[in-house]
């Protein structure tokens, strides 16, 4: 039987102390966390009974559940950037649209798929319908003897906070900005990004994982379970970031087949291409 994980008031509940090296994800004490990962390089909530609000939210969800063409229109924001509606599925988010920086997504879950550490840390949780359909790319993934590994999923605005700052630090915010979040800038704060690495490259977030056999099955196979690799190698100067095969991001199953079919991202998809430097690293944003 399936065990979910569901929490509410997640930043306060669950409060990561760890720094990152040079990205987005955790190092430090979350290094021996995860084992032998080496996720931690430079890298790009609720609970009990569903409540009408959350019923509101799946109608929601389903609604924004992917488009039919290119062309649509963006993302409405208010003046400062910030996304009128962050909880939508098929939301743009990037550095010109952003998550509030009160947001924090409904009903984060721990799917049930194989993680390289141990625990209950924070980046576990993604929001229930994109943790259901991983736990479902993982289940026939491994019926065809592919072995995948969930790493990093959601991650609160002051933790994508302290991390852009500490590679700030590091290397400058010039060049952190080349492929590190900004707070709110960053997929993860949305609970509908994974980033998923394999046995085969230790578990790292490494642009290895693209030509290894576990990346290239990704690469063919996430749009039918609602997810896309972001960060395509041949999209950088589009996204604005470096390649990342290991970055899913669930959009639901529509979008997905869509963006697949025409190989676009999304902000082709809005016409709303990013004309930003981008670094070659092998780190999560």
């Amino acid at each position: 039987m399936k065990k979910w994980m569901i929490v509410a008031g997640m930043s306060g509940l669950l409060v990561s102390t760890g720094c990152a090296n040079n990205g987005n994800e955790e190092s430090g004490a979350d290094e021996a966390e995860e084992a032998s990962s080496d996720a931690s390089g430079k890298n790009n909530g609720e609970g009990q009974e569903e409540t009408e609000g959350d019923t509101e939210e799946n109608a929601e969800e389903a609604e924004n559940d992917g488009r039919s063409e290119a062309g649509e229109d963006p993302p409405e924001t208010e003046e400062n950037g910030d996304l009128e509606n962050p909880s939508a599925i098929d939301a743009l988010i990037n550095r010109e649209y952003h998550l509030p920086s009160d947001y924090e997504p409904e009903n984060l879950v721990i799917p049930d798929v194989a993680f390289p550490f141990e625990g209950e840390p924070q980046k576990k949780y993604m929001r229930e319908k994109a943790a259901d359909q991983l736990e479902n790319m993982f289940a026939e993934a491994q019926e065809e003897d592919i072995e995948l590994s969930a790493v990093s999923g959601y991650r609160s605005y002051d933790r994508q906070e302290s991390i852009f700052a500490a590679n700030a630090e590091e290397d400058g915010e010039e060049e952190a900005n080349k492929y590190s979040a900004r707070a709110g800038e960053s997929e993860h704060q949305s609970g509908l990004a994974m980033d998923v690495s394999a046995a085969s490259v230790g578990y790292s977030l490494t642009t290895d994982l693209g030509e290894t056999e576990e990346g290239e099955w990704l690469e063919e196979n996430a749009h039918e379970y609602g997810f896309v690799v972001r960060y395509p190698e041949d999209k950088t100067d589009i996204t604005g970031y470096q390649y990342e095969p290991w970055h899913l991001r669930y959009v639901g199953k529509d979008l997905a087949g869509t963006l697949h079919e025409n190989d676009w991202v999304m902000e082709e998809y809005y016409g709303e291409e990013l004309e930003e430097e981008s670094s070659n690293g092998e780190e999560d944003k």
